[in-house]
């Protein structure tokens, strides 16, 4: 089944849609800027030397933090331009082209994974069709107690209560929502969801 993503969507509407994301972030963290919250964050979670996976990788930036930490990193997007950015950028990664709800992990190796995350508002970005099995597919990957987390912002058409029921549908407990990567909590009004789901 192929499924319709809002990114492709953007993509055939503007070709360079891809280059000027992936030279926006550059240009950012050339400047200075710091865009590593999510890597420290996800870094704070895992075992040193951990096996993690960064779904809806984009150009690596956070997963390429997570190498650098000691980390083992497999990215997974469907952006082919992206992931030739995550490979120039960061080659000590293993970077797969590929949509996540039907992207085989098994038969690329990607299992016992520690920690699993979607930064960069990735969800918000999925089919609405394809969120249920997106998620499956990722809680596949993880060990015996592996965690998931995942963060993005309201009002992009993800409601926050059907993400997390959508979460529970795998299966997936959920341990912790907050609202920000820098653990402020979770408020009924806030703007962004930051969420901690573990496997059982």
């Amino acid at each position: 089944m192929s499924f319709d993503h809002q990114w492709n969507r953007i993509r055939e509407t503007n070709p360079d849609h891809s280059a000027n994301y992936a030279e926006r972030w550059r240009t950012l963290a050339a400047s200075g800027h710091d865009i590593g919250g999510e890597a420290r964050f996800v870094n704070a979670m895992a075992p040193r030397g951990a096996r993690i996976l960064d779904a809806g990788c984009g150009t690596g930036r956070a997963g390429g933090l997570l190498i650098s930490e000691g980390h083992t990193v497999y990215g997974v997007d469907l952006d082919e331009f992206l992931i030739s950015v995550a490979e120039e950028d960061f080659p000590s990664g293993e970077w797969h082209t590929g949509d996540l709800a039907e992207f085989d992990f098994a038969d690329a190796g990607i299992n016992d994974i520690d920690v699993a995350f979607c930064a960069g508002n990735v969800l918000s970005f999925l089919d609405p069709a394809s969120r249920r099995q997106t998620l499956s597919n990722i809680r596949s990957t993880l060990k015996s107690g592996g965690r998931f987390v995942a963060g993005f912002g309201a009002g992009r058409g993800y409601d926050f209560a059907d993400f997390i029921d959508d979460v529970k549908s795998t299966g997936m407990l959920v341990n912790l929502q907050l609202s920000t990567w820098e653990l402020h909590p979770f408020e009924p009004d806030s703007g962004f969801l930051v969420l901690i789901a573990e496997r059982a």
